[in-house]
């Protein structure tokens, strides 16, 4: 049958089309399908699920047809486009396919960076995102294999990751960084290595050897001031494959490419259903749950760190979720106090697919920037449906439930006993100046429409296409 197909372009990839369209119908159930874990039923929720699923298809058309380890290029993982996995607000989502068995250069430039040596930045002029980090990493990205048991320890591994905290800027603003499985002999720029030997043998392969080349190099451009920071422009190339170019596009390619591209779109959304309603328990225990770190509702789970058990995230950061759940007339006030400060910290709403909530027309996230810090040095965020006068307005878009998350980026984590502190209080509406310093100031209707302008500016700005 195989070899009939082959000589038979037109009924292969017909074929394949249907497999697409088949694994389509399947990533499609997970919207409404209760044995695939959805959210509830409601007629926002299934509005929502069918624009989060059309975002993995924007993602799986770029993956599935476009990658080429030899003459990778950036792209982004996630933007305003496809939101997913509780997307952070502030950030540029970016990876490249490469092979980790060769050398790759990372290149690009930056208005000022003072901030990623810890200085405060100049009064004015434009500057680079406030904190950027390239990881490289052996193993599918998350959420692609549609099974939580890609979270399995051995089956993922970091070979290495640089942040904005060590990259080396010439005066200029340009920089690079060099890929490679080991750093050569005289180099002391950027580097990240590509090649990690692990002890553990892959639970799946157990006779692999253990060399982990990586696969992916992925990041994130966090923003803090959206008037003033910049994306960067990054550009990657593999040296030794300049000057070449793909050979001709086949029927077998275009087959495999069109199957890909339906599996990867069923694989995130089956995923990500299992991982919120099982390892997170958005809607109650179930066997699997990680215990401390399930969602609870109006309250954050134990602060955690990334990792493979978590669905991955930056390898920086640390993190605390939970579920909001408000009436109409409900209120949720957010306390952060960081007593070891980060090079980043963040806050962000998204609906139960894991959307970010809209963050250029609404405030559906605020960071360090965007804050006001009250005189005790306790950070109070406000929670609510619709704008209740003061600083720190988070916008539920009104939503009456969905997911809200911390963030809090460190190069250098601090002890357990150092890390921020995250409570909630769930208040009615009208008392919530109550449970406010007496000094905390009204924000006028004029004040928040200049804040939304700044807000949309930057979107535009940095998810810009020419």
């Amino acid at each position: 049958m195989a070899a009939e197909q082959s000589n038979d372009p037109t009924g292969e990839l017909r074929a394949a089309w249907d497999d697409m369209i088949r694994s389509l119908e399947r990533a499609r159930d997970a919207i409404d399908d209760p044995t695939l874990m959805p959210p509830p039923g409601t007629p926002r929720n299934l509005a929502e699920g069918y624009r989060y699923l059309m975002g993995f298809v924007h993602s799986a058309v770029e993956r599935g047809f476009h990658e080429d380890p030899l003459r990778p290029q950036f792209r982004n993982a996630l933007s305003i486009v496809n939101r997913a996995t509780l997307d952070n607000a502030d950030a540029i989502y970016f990876f490249a396919a490469i092979d980790g068995r060769n050398s790759y250069v990372i290149s690009g430039k930056v208005e000022d960076c003072s901030a990623w040596g810890g200085k405060e930045p100049p009064a004015n002029g434009r500057m680079a995102p406030h904190y950027v980090i390239f990881e490289a990493s052996c193993g599918t990205l998350a959420g692609d294999s549609g099974d939580l048991r890609e979270l399995r320890p051995g089956l993922k591994t970091q070979t290495g990751w640089l942040d904005s905290s060590s990259i080396q800027v010439e005066p200029d603003g340009s920089f690079e960084i060099l890929l490679a499985p080991e750093r050569p002999s005289g180099h002391s720029g950027n580097f990240i290595p590509t090649l990690r030997r692990v002890q553990r043998p892959h639970p799946d392969d157990p006779e692999a050897p253990p060399e982990r080349y990586a696969n992916y190099i992925s990041g994130r451009q966090v923003f803090n001031d959206w008037a003033r920071e910049d994306a960067i422009h990054l550009a990657i190339r593999q040296p030794a494959a300049e000057g070449t170019a793909a050979a001709a596009y086949t029927p077998e390619l275009a087959a495999a490419e069109l199957r890909r591209c339906g599996e990867l779109v069923r694989g995130q959304m089956h995923f990500w259903n299992s991982f919120w309603t099982i390892l997170m328990g958005t809607y109650g225990h179930r066997d699997g749950g990680i215990a401390g770190i399930e969602f609870p509702r109006n309250a954050f789970n134990s602060i955690n760190s990334a990792s493979g058990a978590t669905g991955g995230g930056m390898a920086t950061n640390l993190y605390a979720g939970g579920v909001f759940e408000l009436g109409p007339e409900e209120a949720l006030i957010v306390e952060n106090r960081v007593a070891n400060r980060p090079q980043y910290v963040g806050f962000q709403l998204g609906n139960l697919w894991g959307e970010s909530m809209e963050y250029a027309d609404r405030f559906g996230s605020l960071n360090g920037a965007q804050s006001e810090l009250d005189s005790d040095g306790v950070l109070r965020l406000v929670i609510a449906h619709q704008d209740p006068g003061v600083p720190n307005w988070v916008d539920t878009a009104g939503s009456p439930e969905g997911f809200m998350t911390s963030r809090w980026a460190y190069s250098e984590q601090p002890p357990a006993a150092e890390w921020p502190v995250v409570s909630a209080k769930q208040v009615r509406f009208d008392q919530i100046r109550r449970y406010l310093p007496a000094a905390t100031r009204t924000v006028s209707q004029q004040e928040r429409t200049q804040q939304v302008r700044i807000r949309a500016e930057h979107v535009q700005r940095r998810f810009r296409v020419f």
